[in-house]
């Protein structure tokens, strides 16, 4: 693995020394979208100091640029509104190349792990549910296109990948990204326009393995010489630091996006503290520096229930406590809850099949807070506050959208006492008068526990609650206790 993981930076370093005629990254091809109504990055090789120009369908304004001594350019175009008509775009050094079947649309990145990297045929004995229908209504969503970045290890940064941008169609839609397509058709479908998805994940990964090399030294303890990377992690290659943001996340970041889409997480299950949502911030700190177009969207996923070896152990709900402090400490983000999102018998199924859902709710997101839809509910329901008298306490939550799902047979919820010790328990809901209107609250109780000084809300492994809000968007776990 070593050898192949040298193999790949020093042809990396072979083919981006050797350029006799203006070359193109190989994510800038036809069928691809980009990001309209923008300064669009486009770039790419030529011998050095020539000249290359560039010209495009929508406009007469021609672009020059001179290649450095490395033989690199890059340019800045205008592109136009979203539409369907197919443009192109022509680099010219004395020799042309045009781009054909171009589209100015939205433009997403999908990062993450293999929930992420999971596509619409889903993996070997974990399917996608739906993907027969999907197959049939793909031409329904010609105005979506992708592009999979391969998933490869590199020492060095690599500044180009062997990929190509896929038009959906019943023969392609299989292999796009599941919840990154599910994202595309809702937002393709409320806007009318084209979105392009940019898949570049890992299945496996640690949010470690997307830093920079500087960020590894200063946050982590993780090694950076890449013998002892290997070292640290011989067989379970996915966990690797550094290598991975090299060699599948670096190739991108030229591209000019809308935002990211990330679905990570559980191969952090077990860090201690507040790590995760302390590295979680840096991470969208680095790919919003390297990106350099401001604060873009960052919308996350939060990891699905999964027994982790013993459903009724918290090591999986504190990650994702983790993951919602991390949606409280990045500007210009959102959680998705995917608490709902699970069958009863996928207690054992990492991959879980609803990965519709999942998508629909990171559109819902994007449309509300990215593209003013203000009308959209995209919020799930989250903790607020409680009040304990005698032997029942009284809870209200944040973003209910003035109604939660269900008044009877409320599931998901327990209750302790001093002793630390969590029951089942009761939950009723009643309204409650406060500040001149009427509050949603919800009443926990127990026989077992007399002196309740603490609640819970599916704060396992693998809990599944049936509270909502007015959205259908599902209760956040949580917890009022820090034991």
């Amino acid at each position: 693995m070593m050898k192949k993981i040298l193999v790949i930076s020093a042809l990396a370093a072979v083919v981006c020394g050797l350029q006799a005629k203006v070359r193109l990254p190989q994510i800038l091809g036809d069928n691809m979208i980009l990001q309209q109504n923008t300064e669009a990055r486009l770039w790419g090789w030529a011998e050095p100091g020539k000249t290359v120009t560039v010209t495009t369908s929508w406009n007469t304004a021609v672009y020059t640029v001179k290649a450095a001594n490395d033989g690199r350019w890059l340019v800045k175009v205008k592109t136009p509104a979203a539409s369907y008509q197919p443009l192109s775009i022509t680099f010219n050094d004395g020799e042309p190349l045009t781009l054909n079947n171009v589209l100015a649309g939205e433009v997403w990145v999908c990062a993450g792990q293999s929930n992420m990297e999971m596509p619409v045929k889903g993996f070997g004995n974990c399917p996608v549910e739906g993907y027969n229908q999907e197959i049939i209504q793909a031409n329904d969503y010609q105005g979506v296109h992708f592009v999979k970045i391969p998933s490869v290890m590199s020492t060095k940064p690599l500044n180009d990948a062997q990929c190509h941008w896929e038009v959906v169609s019943p023969q392609t839609v299989g292999e796009a990204s599941a919840t990154g397509y599910f994202f595309a058709q809702t937002v393709n479908k409320a806007l009318n326009i084209p979105v392009g998805l940019i898949m570049a994940n890992k299945g496996g990964t640690r949010v470690e393995s997307w830093f920079t090399k500087e960020n590894i030294e200063k946050y982590t303890d993780d090694p950076t010489d890449s013998l002892e990377i290997v070292k640290r992690w011989p067989e379970w290659d996915y966990h690797r630091s550094l290598l991975w943001g090299n060699g599948t996340f670096n190739p991108i970041l030229n591209y000019t996006v809308k935002g990211i889409l990330y679905y990570q997480g559980c191969s952090n299950v077990g860090d201690p503290g507040d790590q995760y949502s302390q590295r979680m911030k840096i991470l969208v700190e680095q790919w919003r520096k390297q990106f350099d177009l401001g604060e873009i969207p960052f919308y996350f996923v939060e990891i699905a229930p999964y027994h982790y070896d013993n459903v009724n152990a918290d090591n999986g709900a504190r990650l994702r406590e983790q993951q919602y402090k991390a949606s409280q400490m990045i500007p210009n983000s959102g959680l998705v809850c995917t608490n709902d999102l699970v069958y009863p018998y996928e207690f054992t199924q990492i991959h879980p099949a609803q990965k519709k859902p999942v998508g629909q709710r990171l559109a819902f997101l994007a449309l509300n807070k990215t593209y003013g839809m203000k009308a959209l509910g995209c919020m799930s329901a989250s903790f607020k506050d409680m009040k304990i008298t005698d032997d029942h306490v009284d809870i209200h939550l944040n973003n209910d959208l003035g109604a939660i799902s269900r008044f009877e047979d409320i599931q998901g919820f327990e209750i302790a006492g001093a002793d630390r010790v969590f029951h089942p328990a009761k939950a009723v809901h009643f309204w409650q008068p406060g500040g001149g209107y009427w509050d949603e609250t919800i009443r926990i109780s127990s026989p077992e526990v007399k002196n309740p000084v603490a609640v819970r809300y599916c704060f396992k492994n693998f809990q599944i609650g049936n509270l909502k809000n007015a959205a259908g968007l599902p209760l956040f776990p949580f917890r009022t206790d820090n034991w």
